[in-house]
């Protein structure tokens, strides 16, 4: 079974590389036909690894019953799935974005540059660092709904658009690392290691707000031209109402610090929807179906990824210091960068050089494609439908997120 689960992983990442295509295919059927609604289905990146994963169970189930396939999955641990889903509804309110978008909005006027460019310049600087407080999956959604406001929803030239993706997927990879417990790949190994909030500070996080700064500025010069001819954007958000946004973000910090326990956060989940229905006059829809569908992603991919230690872990134990950071920074754009650094955990005996390899690679490459870290298929979610009918290319996500990975690399090298 563990080499049949690397076979259907295997495919599934051929399979994200192919939603484009079948995407395309999809347009040739007539419409509303059974043809053309399956390929959409199939073309959809955040059930891609879901369908793989349910194929393997239903494989283990009819070779080896359902009990053992039942005991497997009561192994696997689903809890990040589910604290995405929950975290990314509860950031993606209305009150939230509305709190978000002013207090960026307000950086953004401080700075001495054009407006449009102090803007974009902020959402990228600030959002993923808020990362490092909320999480990563919840910075993920309040900078790309916020980007899709103000830039993705106007006209924007197809190399900017790909240029920002690339460089939102790479910031928010490295900016939930200045603490312990906001980056899933740092979270997998902090208490295993006994790295705290002070150790991820010193020896990560003036790394990551150095590589986070370079990567948006270059972007921002490259392509002043085109900020310059945006418009101040018909989705500004109005000002929050203060007491319902403070509830709001009592509910994110209390979300936040119950992560690690399901049992906790999902029935503050619960009433949270209670509190959103009281106070629906001041809520939009809330985005389940987005949230399903990325912890449906999620949760395909911790399933197939559980059984891919056999090759993984020999492979982690073989590599010096240099070579885990590079290996770990192509591993990772094949298989979540917080599965990779749990196997690291699990190897006993391994150098404190090799540790910060493992990590800081795994953070590194977590923006070349969308299953590299888990907040990715948030942001793919929600910024894809302004991609055009074809959607997100895989490739061209990964050739724009290449440069900027680059340069986190020599920064976190130094």
């Amino acid at each position: 079974m563990e080499t049949l689960a690397t076979v259907f992983f295997a495919l599934a990442v051929l399979h994200t590389f192919g939603t484009k295509y079948l995407a395309a295919l999809a347009r040739r059927f007539p419409t509303g036909s059974v043809g053309e609604n399956l390929l959409h289905f199939l073309a959809e990146v955040e059930v891609v690894f879901g369908l793989w994963a349910a194929l393997l169970i239903a494989v283990w189930t009819m070779r080896l019953g359902t009990s053992s396939a039942l005991n497997y999955l009561n192994g696997v641990d689903f809890t990040e799935a589910t604290f995405v889903f929950v975290i990314m509804c509860m950031a993606a309110t209305r009150p939230i974005l509305d709190l978000s978008g002013w207090a960026m909005v307000t950086v953004a006027k401080l700075l001495p540059i054009p407006k449009q460019m102090a803007l974009f310049v902020t959402i990228l600087m600030v959002g993923p660092l808020l990362g490092s407080l909320i999480t990563e999956p919840a910075a993920m959604t309040v900078t790309a709904l916020l980007l899709r406001d103000h830039f993705f929803s106007q006209k924007m030239s197809h190399k900017f658009r790909y240029a920002t993706l690339g460089l939102l997927f790479v910031c928010v990879s490295i900016g939930g690392t200045l603490t312990s417990f906001a980056a899933p790949p740092v979270l997998m190994v902090a208490q295993t290691w006994g790295w705290d909030d002070s150790f991820m500070l010193q020896t990560f996080g003036w790394r990551a707000v150095i590589a986070i700064i370079i990567c948006v500025a270059v972007t921002a010069i490259i392509f002043s031209r085109e900020l310059a001819k945006f418009k101040a954007s018909a989705n500004q958000r109005s000002r929050p109402k203060l007491w319902v946004s403070a509830v709001h973000v009592m509910f994110l910090f209390l979300t936040v610090s119950s992560s690690h326990h399901m049992r906790l956060f999902v029935p503050l989940f619960l009433f949270f929807l209670g509190w959103c229905a009281v106070t629906r006059e001041y809520q939009d829809d809330l985005k389940l179906k987005e949230s399903l569908l990325v912890a449906f992603f999620l949760g395909g991919l911790v399933t197939l990824g559980g059984l891919q230690h056999w090759w993984l872990e020999p492979l982690l134990t073989q590599l010096q210091p240099l070579q885990m950071f590079w290996g770990a920074t192509a591993l990772t754009a094949i298989t979540d960068n917080a599965a990779l650094t749990y196997l690291g955990s699990l190897v006993p005996n391994i150098g404190a050089a090799v540790k910060y390899a493992l990590v800081a690679g795994a953070v590194t490459g977590g923006g070349l494609t969308v299953i590299a870290n888990a907040p990715n298929p948030a942001g793919y979610g929600l910024l894809r439908d302004t991609f055009g009918e074809d959607g997100i290319s895989p490739l061209l996500l990964l050739v724009s997120a290449l440069p900027y990975t680059l340069i986190t690399a020599f920064i976190f090298l130094v």
